[in-house]
């Protein structure tokens, strides 16, 4: 399903909740690298605790937020952009300060008004999410060392999890806000959205990757390192080959720790989710055929086809890819924030008002005004 559902709070926030590095060896080794970047994340940050305290930055009636929290959300947003081979230009990062602000505010005002239905709506919603980032990982091991090289356990991920989605259904009721099952029917069948249901053809692949980069600082290893790692893969392709197990040579020599604990294992993906380099290689192939290898500016490749699915349109009561929710779920989910998107403005300001909500810091104040500001601006495009 190509449409992404509109968040009541932004995808920057959803982004920081969440503080995944991917794990995706396909697309760029990206966990491999993770790790590092987010331990100076983390020692930065207790650093600054240190010196400065922990002073509160925003607070309302019942609730107050303090500066460590807005930091953990902050580093969530630099170490998933790190994971991906991005930076944050310094110049934004006071203007995403004042946008996730507001949202941390938004998320206190709705769980004061939290009803056990509430709480059980957000918990049973969690474990969906849950048990999908599981299966994205592949094993538990593997989720904890990501969440690891994030800076959180899987226990703190579940709790923001929970958090988020509980001040959405406080939203979503206090809002009276319903989409039927006939609504939903009627987006599926409109013309202007055939191809949000269209699924491209999909690879799932075991991969094998030799790095030829230090994993913690990311320079290239020396001449004679990089021709050490070539034979080796000229010699695990050779036994790859001739019959030899995949998914063991992946446990026993690959350097990605995303996945070789899961032998090699990548979950599905479509072209346009891997590099090019890899794509062509990946879509070339037969099943259970091997690869060449397949030289990366980070490493060796050599990855092995275990099967293919043809490009589909999914139907109403399929499972959407790497989601343990149908298509029907996800259209639903869509329609009722957007439905609450229109009303939420307006409502949470009330709430701010009469919560007496102040921002303490003037820097983030004058921030998460213009960010205010402009997400409710008649002519801002809709956030998809």
């Amino acid at each position: 399903m190509k449409k992404q559902i509109k968040l009541i709070f932004p995808a920057a926030f959803a982004v920081a909740l969440f503080a995944l590095p991917r794990v995706n060896a396909a697309s760029a080794n990206a966990a491999t690298n993770a790790p590092a970047s987010t331990a100076t994340n983390g020692n930065s940050q207790a650093a600054m605790t240190a010196l400065f305290g922990d002073p509160v930055i925003a607070q309302g009636k019942g609730f107050e937020i303090k500066r460590s929290e807005l930091d953990e959300v902050m580093m969530g947003i630099k170490s998933t952009a790190a994971a991906r081979g991005q930076t944050i230009p310094p110049g934004q990062l006071t203007q995403i300060e004042g946008q996730l602000l507001g949202q941390l505010i938004q998320v206190q005002l709705l769980l004061q008004k939290t009803t056990d239905a509430d709480k059980s709506n957000g918990v049973q919603k969690t474990d969906l999410q849950m048990k999908a980032l599981l299966e994205r990982f592949g094993s538990q091991e593997v989720f904890e060392r990501q969440m690891k090289a994030a800076g959180m356990t899987i226990a703190d991920l579940r709790s923001k999890i929970v958090q988020k989605l509980t001040a959405e259904a406080v939203l979503v009721r206090e809002l009276n806000v319903t989409v039927t099952d006939a609504e939903a029917k009627q987006f599926y069948d409109d013309t202007n959205h055939l191809a949000d249901f269209e699924q491209p053809e999909m690879v799932h692949l075991c991969d094998i990757l030799l790095l030829t980069i230090d994993p913690t600082t990311r320079a290239p290893l020396t001449a004679d390192q990089q021709k050490a790692k070539r034979k080796r893969m000229d010699d695990l392709l050779k036994r790859a080959r001739s019959g030899e197990s995949f998914t063991n040579l992946a446990v026993q020599y690959s350097e990605d720790p995303g996945v070789k604990d899961n032998g090699g294992e990548l979950p599905p993906v479509s072209r346009d989710q891997m590099s090019p380099e890899l794509a062509a290689a990946a879509f070339s192939l037969t099943n259970n055929q091997v690869s060449d290898i397949i030289e990366m500016p980070y490493g060796y490749h050599i990855i092995k086809l275990l099967n293919k699915t043809p490009a589909k349109k999914l139907a109403l009561t399929d499972k959407v890819p790497l989601s343990n929710e149908t298509v029907a779920a996800k259209i639903k989910d869509f329609l009722m924030q957007q439905k609450t998107g229109k009303l939420a403005p307006a409502y949470l300001e009330k709430l701010k008002n009469a919560a007496d909500v102040q921002i303490l810091d003037a820097d983030l104040k004058a921030a998460a005004a213009a960010a205010a500001a402009a997400a409710n601006a008649p002519d801002a495009t809709p956030e998809k």
